[in-house]
């Protein structure tokens, strides 16, 4: 009985009303379903905030910076070099930024800052340098007294050499674009593979900054321009020697920024020429100066004091940072590179001593700001006094800055000798 009426409730189903329990229960399901996509988007987890790059600031000058970037947490991040022009990249995560536009002014070794949103989930900064550098750091650091991380960075002007090293290393199979922070302080490599001796003339002053007038209207940006142009010339059929000059026109140039020409280039030899005025009419002859902390006489500081002024004659602010890293850098003049300055100098004036008249005690040193290059040897040479009417008049002789220049020219050759190991 029990097996009947099972059988018959089943096998008496209205064929209606089966059809009507179908599309009830397909239009359940699909109600099910789409309750479940809703819940499931709203259980999703939410994508990560962008990461929030809140503010930028750049200290330093034409041979070494630091850039400091804040973030709100620490981001996964990783930077690599780039030529043509001379960049650090770094890459983020998707960033949100919101820097001051006056902290993104370009300053010292940095010429331009970009950053912005790279493709989805990927963000790019990119600092462009005037020329080649390297990189001694580049950290991520927590902050000590407020919330989030900071990252640091610190370049310095460096040799093309030194960079196109870097970027070797940098495309080695090995090697990667996450790069671990490097302990010590850079210095630009030592050439190699090729015996070229690169001499760095700097012609003192120049543009806005007209440097010391003579008794008679003398300008000593046009003397030091001259001398400056017939000194290299001394060299164009001397093979082995390449001169580069840091200013071969009417051009201002900041004292910071000769010296990163020098390294730049990657100088063997730095000199810098100039023409100074003094208060006492009757002092005359030239003075090689090397670099010091402490000057070693009155007439010295005096002198590395009125070059030290030079970018501020130009108007170009002269900020406390700025002397912060010069004094870095002295304290990074590796002593081998200040023997071979003093080297220079004792030997420039044995050649000159022949041929023109020198100052008394005509080797002095002071702190002049373009002699501060920590791995060129440097001498910053003073022609002698446009206020006195004797030596401003043989600025001007043609004969005696022949001479000058022979006996000038004959000292850096045998520098070039002895540093490239020939001798005499």
């Amino acid at each position: 009985m029990k097996r009947d009426l099972y059988r018959g409730h089943v096998s008496g189903r209205n064929p209606q009303h089966s059809r009507r329990g179908e599309s009830f229960w397909r239009a359940a399901m699909a109600c099910l379903l789409l309750v479940l996509v809703v819940i499931g988007m709203h259980v999703r987890p939410a994508a990560a905030d962008p990461l929030s790059v809140h503010a930028f600031r750049m200290a330093g000058d034409a041979t070494r910076m630091r850039v400091v970037v804040e973030f709100d947490r620490e981001p996964d991040f990783q930077w690599f070099l780039l030529r043509g022009p001379h960049r650090l990249v770094v890459d983020l995560p998707e960033s949100s930024f919101a820097f001051d536009s006056e902290a993104l002014e370009p300053r010292g070794l940095v010429s331009n800052i970009r950053y912005g949103k790279l493709y989805d989930g990927h963000s790019r900064m990119i600092l462009e340098v005037k020329g080649p550098f390297a990189v001694e750091r580049v950290d991520m650091l927590r902050n000590e007294t407020s919330p989030g991380y900071r990252m640091v960075a610190d370049i310095v002007a460096a040799s093309e050499e030194a960079f196109e090293a870097a970027l070797a290393e940098q495309a080695a199979p090995a090697g990667s674009a996450v790069k671990a922070p490097k302990a010590g302080n850079p210095e630009v490599p030592a050439k190699t593979g090729d015996d070229t001796f690169t001499l760095v003339i700097d012609p003192g002053h120049g543009g806005i900054d007209g440097g010391a007038e003579g008794v008679s209207g003398t300008q000593e940006k046009d003397v030091t321009l001259a001398f400056a142009r017939q000194l290299r010339d001394a060299f164009k059929d001397k093979p082995g020697i390449s001169v580069v000059m840091t200013r071969d026109g009417d051009r201002f140039l900041r004292l910071d920024e000769r010296v990163r020409i020098a390294r730049q280039a990657g100088a063997d030899l730095f000199v810098s020429i100039h023409a100074d005025t003094i208060r006492y009419k009757g002092i005359r002859g030239a003075t090689v100066y090397t670099i010091s902390e402490r000057a070693s006489d009155a007439v010295a500081k005096a002198a590395a004091d009125r070059e030290n002024l030079a970018d501020s004659v130009a108007g170009v602010d002269v900020a406390e940072d700025n002397r912060q890293v010069a004094d870095i850098l002295v304290d990074l003049m590796r002593r081998e590179t200040h023997g071979f300055s003093v080297g220079f100098a004792r030997s420039l004036i044995r050649e000159m001593s022949d041929t023109v008249q020198l100052i008394k005690n005509p080797h002095r040193s002071a702190g002049f700001r373009v002699l501060r290059a920590p791995d060129v040897p440097s001498v910053l040479v003073e022609l002698g006094y446009l206020s006195n009417k004797k030596d401003e008049a043989q600025l001007l002789d043609a004969d005696w800055r022949a001479r000058a220049i022979d006996s000038m020219a004959a000292a850096i050759r045998r520098f070039a000798g002895l540093r490239n190991g020939a001798g005499g």
